[in-house]
């Protein structure tokens, strides 16, 4: 993958000045176009040897096109508001919108590249390729144009580079301590990127070798990649993700789905409902006061037909806790801002830092519901969301984000009789609306997508709970007692871990 990045590619000055004024003219009609259109984003990650010219490349890149449509990323360590959220929550803030470019120093592959420098364990490094490869992938099927250059030099190129920075002082400075690592390792780090570049490198997302020693050769290389990629992309008809790629869902031969089987009354006394709220409210307070709770953060997940409960199951969790640990989001048709990104954009933004609760009324699950019953969602979109959303759980997990989500479920009666309730309630007829009405007729379609749903992202770092809704005050008091009991069980393993 190296080799023809070390064979001393050359451009003498004058091809360079010629090519670079039609280039740059070129480039700039491209990045005019993709704004106009505005259907898909541009993301530049450099990577590569240092001193191979990253730093120069994206300033003359910055150069070339219309600064006020491209920015730039740097990332150093973590922030201490990145440390409380999942590793890739800096990356999705920073994505550019529809219309937009994004040049980024390392990107997502910075901690990959830490493993390989540090020599880390393997099992963290083959997780963090795993991560990546999934992400990028995601971004391509949302129709983001991925550009991914790795600047080359030889061993030789390298040292001798370094040496004359080195002996100048003006520019010794540009020298770090991993620079001198990366010199004095340079073959074993080498092996280790070659291999993390071959795993990651895709048919949507390819990585671009270009040898670095020679900066016109290298400016010209970069800049016509970058011009073919966009020239081809803007020649598509559509940049999205046609192809259903995950496996085909199949009905029971007796049609019995999921949620039929729930049994949907229970019994709840009123007065012992009381009584039954003010202890798991009190036991809540007092897990959110545990020292450890504060390296914990929640994510709770609120789905179920319309006038299910859920509003009054979120008021009761409220009640328990402090104003300043929670923040409720009511998850409505997207905005034409949120509209510009990936799906899961809108939500990843929302993660909540630790010590802290994120509750959502409805969420990440609209995809696979209302979008694929009223079509909003192409069936490839929806298809695939099902494995978004897992590997989106399992890192909210893996950073200590406890996922929480509950199905409350009534029968097709209950719905009518609440229906009927709120329209003749005045201060509850804002909760009816013609939707809720017309979402009504498609029942047996939701029962089946929701079913689908709990079957595919049920999963033991994020399992549904399902609450049989009929009775209120039992739904209610299930939901607390399962909160709690979730909280407890990951508290009690950290105690255990830190006495081990």
């Amino acid at each position: 993958m190296f080799e023809s990045a070390e064979l001393g590619h050359k451009i003498d000055k004058d091809t360079y000045k010629a090519e670079e004024a039609q280039l740059r003219q070129a480039l700039l009609e491209a990045q005019y176009e993709l704004g106009q259109r505005a259907d898909f984003p541009v993301l530049i990650l450099f990577a590569g040897v240092p001193a191979a010219g990253k730093g120069e490349m994206v300033n003359l890149l910055m150069e070339w096109l219309d600064p006020r449509h491209v920015t730039t990323h740097a990332f150093g360590k973590h922030s201490d508001e990145e440390r409380t959220r999942p590793p890739m929550w800096r990356y999705w803030r920073i994505l550019p919108p529809k219309g937009k470019m994004a040049m980024l120093f390392g990107g997502w592959y910075a901690g990959a590249m830490f493993e390989t420098l540090s020599g880390g364990r393997e099992a963290v490094f083959q997780r963090e390729i795993e991560r990546i490869a999934h992400f990028e992938k995601m971004l391509a099927d949302e129709g983001v144009l991925v550009l991914k250059f790795w600047l080359h030099l030889s061993e030789d190129a390298l040292n001798k580079r370094l040496k004359k920075l080195l002996g100048d002082k003006l520019t010794s400075w540009r020298v770090t301590d991993e620079d001198r690592g990366f010199a004095r390792h340079y073959g074993d780090i080498i092996a280790r990127s070659r291999a993390m570049l071959m795993r990651t490198s895709s048919a949507d997302a390819p990585w671009r070798v270009v040898e670095g020693a020679d900066a016109n050769y290298r400016a010209l290389e970069v800049g016509k990649q970058l011009l073919s990629a966009m020239r081809h992309h803007l020649g598509r008809n559509s940049v999205r993700q046609s192809r259903v790629e995950a496996a085909q869902i199949v009905p029971s031969v007796d049609g019995l789905r999921l949620l039929d089987t729930l049994q949907l009354d229970h019994a709840n006394d009123r007065k012992d409902y009381k009584n039954q709220l003010e202890v798991l409210q009190g036991r809540l307070n007092l897990l959110t006061r545990h020292p450890q709770f504060q390296n914990l953060s929640v994510v709770m997940v609120f789905e179920g037909m319309d006038a299910a409960g859920k509003g009054g199951a979120i008021r009761r969790i409220t009640a328990a806790l402090d104003a300043r640990q929670y923040h409720i989001v009511p998850i409505a048709a997207p905005t034409d801002e949120e509209r510009a990104q990936p799906y899961l954009w809108r939500f990843w933004r929302q993660l909540p830092s630790h010590g802290r609760f994120t509750i959502f009324d409805r969420s990440w699950y609209g995809r696979v519901l209302v979008e694929r019953v009223e079509g909003f969602a192409p069936v490839a979109d929806w298809m695939r969301a099902y494995g978004e959303i897992n590997e989106f759980e399992s890192q909210l997990d893996d950073a200590n984000t406890l996922v929480v989500k509950y199905w409350l479920a009534i029968s097709k009666e209950e719905q009518l009789a609440r229906f009927q309730e709120r329209e003749q309630t005045q201060w509850k007829r804002f909760k009816i609306t013609d939707e809720d009405w017309r979402n009504r007729e498609k029942w047996d379609d939701y029962v089946t997508a929701a079913s689908d749903m709990i079957d595919r992202t049920s999963t033991p770092s994020a399992p549904w709970h399902l609450i049989a809704a009929n009775n209120k005050t039992y739904a209610r008091i299930r939901v607390l007692e399962i909160l709690c009991e979730t909280i407890e069980c990951r508290l009690d393993k950290k105690e255990k871990k830190s006495q081990a």
